[in-house]
Order: C-alpha cells, then structure tokens, then sequence
C-alpha cells in the first residue's frame, strides 16, 4: 500500500495546476486518509528519499491530509524542493444556496473559489430527508454555467462561506459516519479537497 501511494504521486512534479494536483490527490488518498500507521510510513519514506516527486507529494499532503497525518507531511515538505504550483493561493468567490428539502428533499449548495484567475466551483446536494449527509458533491470550472443550470432548478440565495461550509461541516461529519450508504463516487473523490475547504473557511 506504502508503493502504491508513493507511485501514485509520480505525476504531481510535472503539473502546473493546482487544481488538478488537489483532485488527483484527494481521490487516491481520500480512501485512507484516517490511517495513521500508512502515513507515518509514507512520510517517513519520503522524507529518506528527497526528490521532486517527495517534495511534490509531501507539499500535497500536508494541504489534504487531515490531523497529525497531514502535520507531518507539512514539516517533510520543509526540508524538501517545493514543486511548481502553490495551493496556499486559494481564495474564496460567492457562495449559494437553495433549498428543496419540501419538495424534493435536498439543500443545494454551490461554493466559488479560484487560484488567482483561475475560477471554480463545487456543487453540493445535501440529503435532507436522511439525516443530511452529502449524497454528490461536484467540482466545475464552469462557474458562472453551473450557477445557471442551478437556477433553473431552485430559487438561490446567497450566502456567506463561513455559513456554507459550516453547513457542509455538519453535512460531512454525518456522511463520514456513514461512508458505504449508496453515496456517489464523486463524494468519495472530492473529500479532501471538500473538507480542505471547510477548515479554511471556518478558520
């Protein structure tokens, strides 16, 4: 599992998006990322084996990867050659919600952000009839078609980003309590980079 993680990394020195860096490390790491024992293991080869593609790795991890996990990547990565693109540049953009839980059952939720010019969104649906758990959660960079295609399905308002990922927080908790319950894979895909967003935003 350690090489498997380690090979699955080998991209990340050649991109120049960070978007794309966030993605395909929230998909392969999102799986195991409440092991410990497996990011110990990862951190500590890495930082015995400094190269671009630990220093890429590291740098991503220490971004996506929650509690003590991600506090070693983050000091790994100081000792190693910082990649190419930089995901402290996240910024937050508008933020919307409507709400169908009568009719249809579900909150909708689309939460701007870019990387300096670049924009995009994500796409929420959250289950209210059972519990509140996040049932898909999309990324785009189509913002401002996504916002329309939105519209025409729900009445929107807007709303501040510490609200929308204080609900999201909540919603996430609770699909975490329960990951196997028929959610889409694309809730699966985007954890990290969902909950990276949360904890930026409600900190």
């Amino acid at each position: 599992m350690q090489q498997a993680v380690v090979d699955a990394g080998r991209p990340l020195p050649q991109l120049t998006d960070p978007l794309e860096v966030e993605l395909q490390v929230s998909a392969f790491a999102g799986p195991f990322a409440g092991n410990e024992e497996l990011w110990e293991v990862v951190v500590g080869h890495l930082r015995e084996v400094p190269s671009r593609r630990s220093g890429a790795l590291l740098t991503a991890l220490g971004h996506l990867l929650p509690g003590r996990p991600g506090q070693w990547a983050r000091a790994a990565a100081w000792e190693q050659r910082s990649p190419r693109w930089d995901l402290a540049g996240l910024t937050f953009g508008e933020c919307w919600i409507g709400d169908r839980s009568i009719d249809a059952g579900y909150l909708a939720l689309l939460c701007g952000y870019a990387y300096g010019d670049d924009r995009h969104a994500m796409v929420f649906m959250i289950d209210e009839i059972n519990g509140s758990p996040t049932r898909h959660a999309f990324l785009t960079r189509h913002v401002d078609e996504a916002l329309e295609r939105l519209k025409e399905q729900v009445r929107l308002e807007s709303i501040t980003p510490e609200a929308a990922h204080w609900l999201l927080s909540r919603s996430y908790d609770r699909f975490e309590r329960r990951p196997g319950l028929g959610f889409g894979t694309d809730v699966h895909h985007t954890r990290l980079l969902a909950r990276r967003r949360i904890n930026l935003a409600m900190n």
